[in-house]
C-alpha cells in the first residue's frame, strides 16, 4: 500500500485536474449558448432554401444547371467533412471519421475514387494520416464560423463537379439534436436528387416565372443553396463541439470527484492503520518493561 504522503500528492494531483477540467466545463457551457444560438438562427434560412431547390428541381426548367445535372462518368465523388480543430469532446470527431472512412471503403469497393475537403485540425491530421486525397481544407477557424473561409476549400470540389470530374459531393457533419444527443450525419449536397431534395412528391408539380431569365435566377439560388448548407453544417458542428466538450469535461469533474472520494478514504484507512501500529508498539514496549 502506497504511503501517506504518496496519497497525499496523488490528491493533491487529481484536484489539480479537477480544477482546469471544471474551468474548461464553464467555458465550453458559455460557448455552448452562442453556438446554439447561432445554429438556430441560421436553421430556418437552411431548411426553406433547401425546400425551394429541391421544388425547383422538379420543375424540370427550360435551363438545367449543373448542379441539377446527373449522368458523369468521372466514377469519383467529393466529400467535405467537418471536424473539429481540438480535441476532448467525446466521441464527436471519432464519429465522424469512422462514418467518413467508412463510406470512402464501400465507394472503393465500388470502383469509385474519393477526394475530400477537410475542415478542422482533427479530420485533417487523421486522413493525412490513412493516406486519404485531401484536395483542400480549412484549420483554425475560431469560435465563429466565417462563410468566405468555409467557400474557398469547397469550391475545388465545386468546380471539380461542373467539369465533370466528380459524379457527386456530399457533406459530413455532426447534426446538433440537444444538449446530450448529437448525430453523425452525411448528406448529397450536388446533385440535387435522392435524399437531399426534399420537395413534395406526388402531390403536385411545381412550375416558377423568371426575371429577368432562369439562367440568372437559377445560378444565384444555387451557389446561396450551397453557401446556406455549408454554413450550417458547420454551424451544426460548433453547436455539437462545445455541447460534447461540456458533458466530456463535466464527466471528467465528476470522475476526478471519485478518485479524490476514494484516494481519501485509503489516505484514511492507511493513516488510521499506521496510528495503530504505532500504539501496538508503545503497548507492546510496556509490556516487556
Amino acid at each position: 500500500m502506497a504511503g501517506g504522503k504518496e496519497i497525499r500528492d496523488k490528491i493533491k494531483s487529481v484536484e489539480s485536474t479537477r480544477k482546469i477540467t471544471k474551468a474548461m466545463e464553464m467555458v465550453a457551457t458559455s460557448k455552448m449558448r452562442k453556438a446554439q444560438e447561432r445554429m438556430r438562427t441560421a436553421r430556418p434560412y437552411a431548411r426553406k432554401i433547401r425546400n425551394i431547390t429541391g421544388h425547383l428541381a422538379e420543375a424540370s426548367p427550360e435551363y438545367s444547371h449543373p448542379f441539377l445535372v446527373t449522368g458523369s462518368d468521372a466514377r469519383k465523388v467529393g466529400i467535405i467533412v467537418i471536424t473539429t480543430d481540438k480535441g476532448l469532446c467525446g466521441a464527436m470527431n471519432t464519429n465522424i471519421l469512422r462514418m467518413v472512412t467508412h463510406a470512402m471503403r464501400d465507394f472503393q469497393e465500388s470502383g469509385i475514387g474519393s477526394d475530400l475537403v477537410v475542415i478542422g485540425n482533427r479530420g485533417l491530421s487523421f486522413m493525412t494520416r490513412i493516406g486519404a486525397r485531401v484536395v483542400a481544407h480549412a484549420v483554425q477557424l475560431g469560435d465563429t464560423p466565417h462563410l468566405e473561409r468555409l467557400l474557398g476549400p469547397a469550391k475545388v470540389l465545386l468546380d471539380a463537379y461542373q467539369n465533370a470530374q466528380i459524379d457527386a459531393i456530399h457533406l459530413c457533419y455532426t447534426r446538433f439534436i440537444n444538449s446530450m444527443s448529437q448525430e453523425a450525419v452525411m448528406e448529397q449536397l450536388v446533385p440535387l436528387s435522392g435524399n437531399n431534395v426534399r420537395a413534395e412528391r406526388g402531390t403536385h408539380s411545381w412550375d416558377y416565372l423568371y426575371e429577368p431569365n432562369p439562367a440568372d435566377v437559377i445560378d444565384e439560388l444555387l451557389v446561396r443553396y450551397v453557401e446556406a448548407l455549408i454554413y450550417q453544417a458547420v454551424a451544426e458542428s460548433f453547436a455539437s463541439e462545445n455541447s460534447a466538450r461540456r458533458m466530456a469535461m463535466k464527466a471528467a469533474s465528476d470522475n476526478a470527484e471519485t478518485v479524490i472520494g476514494d484516494l481519501k478514504l485509503v489516505y484514511n484507512k492507511t493513516r488510521q492503520a499506521a496510528i495503530t501500529k504505532e500504539l501496538s508498539e508503545i503497548v507492546s514496549g510496556a509490556a516487556a518493561v
